[in-house]
């Protein structure tokens, strides 16, 4: 069953590094291989940074962490709009084994070919073509949210988030900036890890969030998780009535 709780730090800094102090206690909890979903967007930028550098950087054991993405531009690696171009450049390539690192293949043609080959890359790593809640896909989901309640590039009204068989989808258009198609992970896969971590960061986002935690019919609100649910959000960003985490 879903736990949910809400963590409130006091700045978009210390919300960096209470998200990289997970990231090390899940990839150092499992003595095998660890799964671990990034999220592109401005709030992990800083936790990015952290994990290139001392002390996150020699902590982890990179040649047991596999790193994907829960969404991405339809734009090659090298283009400054891509997610994991993004964490290539900030930590990955540094550290990571490049057979650890997944992107999904914009070389595909299309977005919805894209979405095949990832979920087929998806089940490979995995070991079966359906998903098991007692046997989590991924160890960590890092998840965003965005200013319309869309999180991934699971947007309102598509009909991506009544998806239930296919583990991603192409997204061919996007309803918010940067206007170029996507690929995202949909709900159930999103929900196949032991916990889910939704870092929020801006004042701004304060209303949609307080929206979404209260159950609006928003895709932020639909998506789940098979284990843990953590919201870790700066003070800014906290609904009135949660600041006392």
């Amino acid at each position: 069953m879903q736990r949910r709780s809400i963590e409130v730090v006091e700045d978009a800094e210390a919300l960096a590094r209470a998200a990289a102090e997970r990231l090390v206690a899940c990839a150092t909890r499992a003595s095998e291989r660890v799964g671990i979903c990034l999220t592109g967007g401005s709030s992990p930028q800083r936790l990015y940074q952290l994990l290139g550098t001392a002390p996150y950087r020699e902590r982890l054991p990179w040649e047991r962490i596999h790193w994907f993405m829960g969404d991405d531009r339809f734009v090659p690696l090298a283009d400054d709009r891509s997610n994991m171009g993004i964490a290539m450049r900030a930590f990955l390539d540094a550290s990571a084994p490049r057979e650890n690192i997944h992107p999904i293949d914009v070389g595909a043609g299309t977005p919805d070919a894209a979405a095949q080959r990832y979920q087929d890359m998806l089940e490979r790593s995995y070991g079966a073509s359906r998903l098991d809640a007692a046997r989590p896909l991924f160890d960590l989901v890092l998840m965003g949210l965005g200013p319309d309640g869309h999180t991934a590039s699971l947007f309102p009204g598509d009909a991506a988030l009544a998806e239930t068989t296919r583990w991603a989808v192409g997204v061919e258009e996007a309803k918010l900036a940067p206007f170029v198609p996507r690929v995202t992970l949909t709900i159930p896969t999103l929900a196949s890890t032991r916990e889910m971590l939704f870092l929020v960061t801006d004042g701004d986002k304060r209303d949609v969030l307080t929206r979404v935690l209260n159950g609006a019919d928003l895709p932020a609100a639909r998506v789940r998780a098979d284990g843990d649910l953590v919201w870790l959000l700066t003070r800014a960003a906290a609904p009135e009535q949660r600041d006392a985490s």
